[in-house]
């Protein structure tokens, strides 16, 4: 079992798309306080009008300031990544599909990196949990995710057949009640549902953060707490893992050795567990929390806000990553180390990369490259992250890019935008 110091390091350490058809050469962007006036009553999400605002800031920015970038990726030729819920039922399918077509393609990580992995997914999991202790920091942490995101979404397209884009998970939206959410209500076009509340682990009443053991915050058990056993993925098995999470009932990984590179990545096929509550979302990724995240003021205070607070988890605040993950609980969703393994991560993160695009491109001159923090986990005396320090993905994606790279999602490899 990690310390608390440890696993709170690993998560604190330092909408349309639609332009104008002529855009202005000034280099004035949308003023985006006078926007808050959305009455409280309305069904208008106000994190979802401050996205619509940093997405045209986003094109004149970038058509003002990277005119020869905008020519190769611009309003006419970007991919718009949506919500799930906005995807008709085909596309669903076809995401679905893909997704578990990853699940049956040979791993491409060798054996003696990791004797676990049984398909491609799995190369994306094994990925995340090697990369742990680089990733999990304040230089890097967002700019990693989401080349890995991307990566993801690239990887289905060309190994699985795709046709279409990453969807994401629109927090608030579903604050209130996840378990109705199409991505997790169960049904034929979703994620899969909630777990079985017969066969919850039952040695635990609450999951606690940031560890069972040193709880600062009691997560209570929700409505399901064992295997899922509705929609697309109740037949899901999970097979790396666990490094860290907070069910207790969850089977060890064989391999515990933190020394030789394997921790986590022994072969422990086991199901996907969820454990779907409000309890979580609804205090900590309503619209009111996310909005207020988007206001922050400098790199900084987002950086740590999202995670959790400077000092992890006092005052009884989560964030919305943590919060993220423990909405739908289980294993291995709220074993952030291995968390890929429940597909449904990609959704959380998808969102995850929209927070902070939005924030971004509400004031796009002074944020684009904004960074704050070290280059290790739990090291303030290491040196600071720079914009062109290297990244890469192992044996899930090839090639190396640099932070400087992923901090704009219509620059570097990438050339898509958010609705």
């Amino acid at each position: 079992m990690w310390s608390a110091a440890v696993v709170g390091a690993i998560l604190l350490a330092p909408a349309a798309f639609a332009a104008p058809q002529t855009l202005t050469t000034s280099q004035e962007y949308l003023d985006y306080s006078v926007l808050d006036t959305i009455p409280a009553s309305s069904n208008v999400l106000q994190a979802d009008v401050l996205a619509s605002a940093a997405a045209i800031n986003q094109q004149i920015y970038q058509s003002n300031n990277n005119p020869t970038q905008w020519r190769k990726c611009n309003r006419n030729n970007a991919v718009y990544r949506r919500e799930w819920a906005a995807f008709s039922t085909s596309e669903k399918k076809d995401y679905i599909k893909a997704v578990q077509c990853m699940s049956k393609l040979a791993p491409k990580t060798p054996k003696e990196k990791c004797p676990g992995c049984q398909n491609r997914y799995d190369d994306f999991v094994a990925t995340h949990i090697n990369q742990t202790f680089f990733i999990h920091n304040t230089g890097n942490f967002l700019a990693w995710h989401r080349y890995f995101t991307w990566a993801y979404e690239q990887t289905l397209r060309k190994e699985c057949g795709y046709k279409g884009y990453q969807p994401y998970y629109n927090w608030p939206r579903w604050a209130n009640n996840p378990a109705a959410s199409p991505a997790l209500d169960g049904s034929a076009t979703s994620m899969g549902g909630n777990g079985l509340g017969g066969d919850r682990c039952t040695n635990q009443t609450f999951y606690g953060i940031p560890t069972q053991a040193q709880p600062l915050i009691e997560i209570p058990h929700g409505a399901g707490g064992g295997c899922v056993n509705s929609g697309p993925f109740k037949d899901w098995k999970v097979n790396l893992g666990p490094v860290f999470t907070d069910v207790t009932c969850t089977p060890p990984n064989p391999e515990t050795d933190f020394t030789n590179g394997l921790v986590g990545l022994g072969k422990n096929t086991r199901c996907l567990v969820r454990d779907i509550s409000a309890w979580t979302s609804s205090q900590w990724t309503n619209d009111q929390q996310v909005t207020k995240l988007l206001k922050s003021k400098d790199i900084k205070t987002l950086w740590y806000d999202m995670q959790g607070g400077e000092n992890p988890f006092t005052n009884n605040f989560m964030g919305v990553h943590t919060a993220g993950h423990f909405t739908i609980g289980g294993d291995p969703g709220s074993d952030f180390v291995s968390s890929p393994g429940d597909p449904w991560f990609f959704f959380h993160h998808g969102q995850i990369d929209r927070v902070w695009w939005t924030w971004q491109n509400l004031d796009p001159k002074k944020r684009v490259n904004a960074i704050y923090g070290t280059i290790f986990l739990a090291d303030p005396t290491a040196a600071n992250a720079t914009l062109d320090d290297g990244m890469n993905l192992g044996y899930a994606y090839p090639g190396t890019i640099t932070i400087r790279d992923a901090m704009s999602t219509l620059a570097g490899p990438f050339c898509y935008a958010y609705v």
